[in-house]
């Protein structure tokens, strides 16, 4: 079966000198071509192989060269500590290769027989990524199910325990993409800015493989710092809602986006307060969209749609969702389509986890679907869905109403344990001249009296992970 071209840009859109710039440092699609080239002739007839995904042409040129060679690529985490590492590495199988940019080959798969992203890229011929044995939960036993090899392999954060990785298929990157392209009308002349990791969903497959396959140019500031979002130029720019903050404090470096035609944010819930502070300093309400690892991305507003704050839009088209059953209409949200990944490498009883017993995805997240079929996110059933005397909290609409007060900057809700709530609520937040009575009784008035927090704890910062996210196991017990 032949595969899916994924790439279609890279081979016959138009070329320009400037069509990547990663970092300061730019190419054509034709040194581009090169440089994979001669990466897919050093991994040919691996099973995988790893790369360390800093912010880099050479990052871009490992990932564009496995998918020439057919070979599953593995992103490293540029700051992975070093069991981290090690685990990664272990766990796929997958050696590092290091990438030169300069070197440059061509690569024909009728030359070498090996397959590439225009001819059978995504067949294994029986080869399996690294020790990879985990399928999807319909009984697929090969990677990426049927035998195919995945395109990439990436780890997740790993909050419940070591990293897993999660097998995508170039046929899931490509509707993913296509989808996308249709919902935020993204062509080939748009520049897409942004300045996210390299070994995410967001950074390296929107953020690098939806311009290859779009056309679009990319500008990839190393840092996502206000500036340099500024300094790029942009008409599509990508951003998490840390950095969108960080812009919204920079009114000089916000007010220079007012020319771009779409901001987007994703990887983590996009405070009201944020929100608003784009739209009443670019002239743009930002476009929320919402995924996973494991499902890519799967629900966004569109560019010529309606955006609220604290809705990420509606199902993407092929995409399917359901809340779980739930007396309130907050449940955890379910999917199907064809951005799913094909399983945990190596972990068939996790995969098989992940889905219902009739074959819907199960996310792992809680939301409500609205009537006109936009969607909310509270949170994740297993921090931010808080049930307290009897009532079932979002954390995420407690999260907005402390931003939403002019002293707090951060701000991340929990749920502990309370001999008579069953759960109270906990808001830890990092703030300057207040109260934790002042916070409580804000919160109060504009919430339901119940949605309050009981106890507040301040902190310097948040701890967050590289995209950006609060990660609330690392928050400190009070």
């Amino acid at each position: 079966m032949a595969s899916v071209p994924l790439l279609t840009a890279l081979h016959d859109g138009p070329d320009r000198p400037d069509a990547l710039r990663v970092d300061g440092r730019a190419c054509s699609y034709e040194e581009l071509l090169g440089a994979a080239g001669a990466v897919a002739r050093r991994v040919s007839g691996r099973d995988a192989f790893a790369v360390e995904a800093g912010a880099t042409l050479e990052t871009v040129a490992a990932v564009v060269g496995g998918l020439l060679a057919g070979v599953p690529v593995v992103p490293l985490a540029p700051d992975a500590g070093p069991d981290e590492r090690a685990h990664v590495l272990r766990d796929s199988g997958a050696e590092v290769v290091a990438v030169d940019f300069a070197e440059r080959a061509d690569f024909s798969p009728a030359a070498d027989g090996a397959r590439s992203d225009r001819v059978d890229g995504a067949r294994a011929d029986g080869a399996r990524a690294g020790r990879a044995d985990g399928g999807r939960a319909d009984g697929a036993g090969e990677p990426g199910g049927g035998g195919k090899r995945p395109a990439l392999v990436l780890y997740t954060s790993g909050t419940t325990g070591p990293p897993k990785g999660v097998m995508i298929s170039r046929e899931a990157i490509a509707a993913d993409l296509d989808a996308l392209a249709r919902a935020w009308q993204w062509t080939a002349d748009d520049t897409l800015v942004h300045g996210l990791p390299l070994f995410h969903v967001h950074g390296l497959v929107l953020g690098v493989l939806g311009a290859l396959r779009v056309g679009s140019r990319l500008v990839h500031t190393g840092r996502p710092t206000p500036a340099a979002y500024a300094a790029a130029g942009g008409s599509l720019y990508f951003g998490v809602p840390t950095v969108w903050h960080r812009v919204v404090r920079d009114g000089e470096a916000a007010r220079a986006l007012s020319g771009a035609r779409l901001l987007v944010s994703g990887s983590a819930p996009l405070p009201v307060p944020v929100f608003t502070g784009l739209a009443e300093l670019t002239g743009h309400e930002p476009v929320e969209r919402y995924g996973m690892t494991e499902s890519l991305i799967t629900v966004s507003a569109r560019a010529d749609g309606p955006r609220r704050p604290g809705a990420v839009g509606t199902a993407l088209p092929g995409i399917t969702t359901r809340i779980a059953e739930s007396a309130d209409g907050i449940g955890e949200l379910q999917l199907t389509g064809p951005t799913l990944f094909d399983g945990y490498l190596g972990r068939p009883e996790a995969t098989a986890a992940s889905y219902t017993e009739d074959g819907w995805f199960r996310t792992g997240d809680i939301a409500a679907i609205d009537p006109d079929g936009s969607h909310r996110i509270v949170g994740r059933a297993s921090t931010d869905l808080i049930k307290s005397g009897g009532y079932r909290i979002g954390a995420g609409e407690v999260e907005n109403a402390l931003l939403a007060h002019p002293a707090v900057r951060e701000a991340a809700v929990v749920g502990a344990p309370h001999a008579d709530l069953g759960q109270e609520i906990v808001a830890y937040v990092v703030a300057d001249g207040v109260s934790a009575t002042e916070l409580t009784d804000f919160v109060a008035t504009r919430l339901s009296v119940h949605k309050r927090p009981r106890r507040v704890a301040f902190l310097g910062e948040l701890p967050r992970n590289a995209m950006g996210k609060p990660q609330k196991r690392l928050l400190p017990p009070i």
